[in-house]
């Protein structure tokens, strides 16, 4: 199963309590504006707040934490498959509404929503801000360079971190394709202890921004090597088994991606995780990634 294929789940609705066939979402190679994009297909209580708060997590969390947000009077789930209704136990304890909107794929008729759906007003918002964001990342390297540049005296790296894989000593700023050069750009979301456990590993040469590198927003980019990180803060051991195994699918596919994308740029790739077993959980499903055990706390 492949919580990516969530995307197909924005909805055709009208005024009046209809099924829902699904229609792609443009893709989106950041997985927060992935999942806002997909949420804002429906109706939140909270003015889409608690999805913003969880849009860093892999979709089938956010929908977890926050389908109690949901309007319920507005929004039905139909088992139309019935694999909802034959799920193992882990499965079944998520309730049914929450095992149709994680599925790989959302069929015709398992969501019948009431109504037009208007973007709830934080989701709108956040969304509002990729786009300044885009446009902004198009300006010249040189318009952007003086933010949040490291002061002289910053050190190279913290102690204890001989731990970091070596990497091409290229100059940082010769780029072979003018999108393969970092522009940095603010950190997505209010989401503070990530934001922070990303500006401190490996540390971050842009601290406080992430950065753009062939269009994909990752997290950091490492102070003197040609190195970018994605950092995940998830509270992964405290999931259940279900959830564990569908959070690492989606983060495969994610990390992948995200390594193709460095290294076509000549950059390398690592992955910052909180726990010990979620890395070893990640290098069961693909060993072959860099994964670095940060320690960061949510």
């Amino acid at each position: 199963m492949r919580l990516r294929a969530c995307a197909a789940l924005l909805l055709f609705l009208s005024a009046c309590a209809t099924s829902a066939p699904s229609r792609k979402v443009p893709a989106a190679r950041n997985p927060r504006l992935a999942n806002l994009q997909r949420a804002s297909a429906l109706p939140w209580m909270d003015g889409g707040r608690c999805v913003v708060r969880e849009a860093s997590n892999e979709w089938a969390v956010l929908v977890e934490r926050c389908y109690h947000a949901l309007d319920h009077d507005r929004i039905t789930f139909r088992d139309v498959t019935g694999k909802c209704s034959v799920a193992s136990a882990g499965a079944a304890t998520l309730g049914l509404g929450v095992c149709i909107l994680i599925a790989p794929e959302i069929v015709v008729g398992a969501v019948i929503v009431a109504g037009a759906v208007v973007v709830a007003v934080a989701i709108k918002e956040e969304l509002d801000a990729y786009r300044r964001a885009s446009r902004e990342s198009v300006r010249p390297e040189s318009s952007t360079r003086s933010i949040k540049e490291p002061s002289a005296n910053r050190k190279a790296e913290p102690s204890g971190q001989d731990w970091l894989p070596p990497v091409p000593t290229d100059p940082l700023d010769r780029e072979r394709r003018p999108e393969c050069r970092p522009v940095p750009v603010p950190h997505a979301g209010e989401d503070a202890p990530h934001n922070e456990c990303a500006d401190t590993f490996p540390p971050n040469r842009y601290p406080g921004m992430d950065v753009l590198v062939g269009g994909k927003r990752f997290d950091a980019l490492q102070v003197g090597a040609r190195v970018l990180w994605e950092i995940k803060t998830n509270q992964f051991d405290t999931y259940s088994d279900f959830l564990q195994e569908r959070v690492i699918e989606d983060q495969v596919k994610e990390f992948k991606e995200d390594r193709g994308i460095a290294r076509a740029c000549g950059y390398g790739f690592v992955v910052g995780v909180s726990t010990e077993a979620h890395r070893a959980a990640l290098k069961r499903a693909d060993e072959t990634f860099d994964i670095v055990v940060t320690g960061c706390e949510r």
